[in-house]
C-alpha cells in the first residue's frame, strides 16, 4: 500500500473522532462565555443601584483603633461585633497561643471520628453553665447551628412560627426542616397568637426569634411570647448572636434581660462576636435534645471539629464572664452616650439601649458615600444596604464596644455631624 493511501486511512477515523470533540469544547466555552455575560450584568445592576459591598482591608488586630490599607493613621471602629472588646484580650490571646502549642492548629477530622479533644467538652460545659442549660453543642459557626437545629427537632406533624425579620441563617434553617412555616409580623404579638391558634393540631410548636435583631438593635418581647407560648403550648427558640456577653445583668443574654431565663427553652449562640470574636457556634438547651443534635444535626456530622485556639480563646473570654460582670455591666452608659447624641443632633437612631445603633438614611447609595467620607475623617464604618436590610431602609449600623472611650464615641459623633451635614441628612 503507497503511503499517501496509509497515512490516509489512519488519519481519516481520527479526524472523525477528533470533529465531536472540537465541537462540544466549543460549546462549553460558548456556555462559559454566556454565563460570564448573564454575571456580569448581574454585577453591573447591583453597581448601578449603588449597594455595591467593597471589602476594606484592615493591617491590624481587631479592636476599638485599627489601621486600614490606604489611609493614614490608625482609624475608629465602629463597626465590629466586638462588643467586649475580647477580640484582643491579652488574656484570650494568650490562651489560643498555648492552644496553638499545646493541642495543634487543627484536628483533621469531624467530631465524632476523631476530632474531640478535651478543650471541646470543657467549653461545652462552660457554655452550659453560662447559659443555665442542661448540656451545650459546638458547631462551625451560629449559621451552622441555625441550620442544623430545625431538622433534626421539628418534623411534617409540627409547626414553626418564625418572626419576619429573623436572621438570614434561621429562615435558611427553618426551610431544611419538613415542619409547617409560618411568619409572624415583626414583634406583633396579636398575629403570633393567631399563628399559635392556627398550629394547635400540630405535634409540636416552636417560637423561633431573634433575642436581638442585628439590623434595627431592637429586643425581642420575650415576655410575652413566653406566656403566649405557655398558654398554647409551644416551646421558644432565640438566636442571641447580639446579645451573649453583655445583654442582662450578668451579660446572659436577652433571656436574663427579661427575666425569662427559666422560660426559654432553647437558644443558638455565636463564639465569634462577644466571645472573643473568632468562629464558633453552639446550641445549648435540653440534654436530650443536644444529644439528638449529635446524632443527626448535618453541620455537626460533617463539618471539622474547631480548631484548638479558637476553642481556647473563647473558653477564656467565657471564664473571664463568669468571673465578673463588670465588663458587661460598662456596655450600657456608652451605648445612651452615643444614641442621645445622635439624636440630639438630629439623626434617626433605630432601635433601643442596644449597642446596636442603626443611623436611618433610607437610600443605599447615600449610606455608602457617607461611609466612605467617614472614613476620611478617620472613623470606619459601613453602609448598609439591600438585601442585607429591606429596600428603603438603608442605614449606617454604629457597633458601640465596651472597649471605647467617651473621647472615641464623641469624635465619632463630631464626625456624623460634619458628614451628614454635607450631604443634607442633617441641617
Amino acid at each position: 500500500m503507497p503511503l499517501r493511501s496509509a497515512v490516509r486511512l489512519l488519519t481519516t477515523p481520527l479526524g472523525g473522532f477528533l470533529r465531536p470533540l472540537v465541537a462540544n469544547v466549543q460549546r462549553g466555552h460558548a456556555a462559559v462565555a454566556h454565563a460570564r455575560s448573564v454575571l456580569e450584568h448581574e454585577l453591573d445592576t447591583i453597581r448601578g443601584a449603588g449597594t455595591w459591598k467593597g471589602e476594606r482591608v484592615i493591617t491590624s488586630k481587631q479592636g476599638p483603633h485599627i489601621y486600614v490599607d490606604g489611609s493614614r493613621g490608625d482609624m475608629l471602629n465602629f463597626c465590629a461585633n466586638n462588643y467586649l472588646g475580647l477580640s484582643s484580650h491579652p488574656e484570650v490571646v494568650q490562651a489560643g497561643i498555648e492552644a496553638l502549642q499545646k493541642y495543634g492548629a487543627g484536628l483533621s477530622s469531624v467530631r465524632f471520628i476523631c476530632g474531640t479533644q478535651d478543650i471541646h467538652k470543657d467549653l461545652e460545659q462552660k457554655l452550659a453553665l453560662f447559659h443555665e442549660r442542661e448540656d451545650c453543642i459546638l458547631y462551625a459557626s451560629c449559621f451552622d447551628a441555625n441550620a442544623g437545629l430545625f431538622e433534626v427537632l421539628l418534623g411534617p406533624d409540627d409547626a414553626v412560627l418564625s418572626d419576619e425579620l429573623n436572621h438570614a441563617s434561621i429562615i435558611d434553617g427553618i426551610r431544611l426542616c419538613r415542619a409547617k412555616r409560618m411568619r409572624y409580623k415583626h414583634m406583633n404579638l396579636e398575629d403570633l397568637e393567631e399563628k399559635l391558634k392556627e398550629a394547635q393540631s400540630s405535634r409540636l410548636r416552636l417560637v423561633v426569634t431573634d433575642g436581638v435583631f442585628s439590623m434595627d438593635g431592637d429586643v425581642a418581647p420575650l415576655r410575652e411570647i413566653c406566656t403566649l407560648a405557655e398558654q398554647y403550648g409551644a416551646m421558644v427558640f432565640i438566636d442571641e448572636c447580639h446579645a451573649t456577653g453583655f445583654l442582662g445583668p450578668r451579660g446572659r443574654g436577652t433571656d436574663e434581660l427579661l427575666g425569662v431565663m427559666d422560660r426559654v427553652h432553647i437558644v443558638n449562640s455565636t463564639l465569634g462576636k462577644a466571645l472573643g470574636g473568632a468562629a464558633g457556634g453552639y446550641t445549648v438547651g435540653p440534654k436530650p435534645l443536644i444529644d439528638l443534635l449529635r446524632q443527626r444535626s448535618r453541620p455537626y456530622l460533617f463539618s471539622n471539629s474547631l480548631p484548638p485556639p479558637v476553642v481556647s480563646c473563647a473558653a477564656k473570654a467565657v471564664e473571664l464572664l463568669l468571673a465578673s460582670n463588670e465588663i458587661a455591666q460598662s456596655m450600657a452608659a456608652k451605648t445612651m452616650r452615643f444614641r442621645n447624641a445622635m439624636t440630639k443632633a438630629g439623626f434617626t437612631i433605630s432601635g433601643n439601649a442596644h449597642p446596636i445603633c442603626p443611623v436611618m438614611l433610607g437610600d443605599a447609595r447615600l449610606a455608602s458615600l457617607m461611609a466612605d467620607d467617614m472614613l476620611k475623617l478617620g472613623v470606619y464604618v459601613i453602609g448598609f444596604s439591600f438585601p442585607v436590610v429591606p429596600k428603603g431602609k438603608a442605614r449606617i449600623r454604629v457597633q458601640i464596644s465596651a472597649a471605647h472611650t467617651d473621647a472615641d464615641i464623641d469624635r465619632t459623633v463630631e464626625a456624623f455631624i460634619q458628614t451628614g451635614r454635607k450631604h443634607g441628612v442633617i441641617s
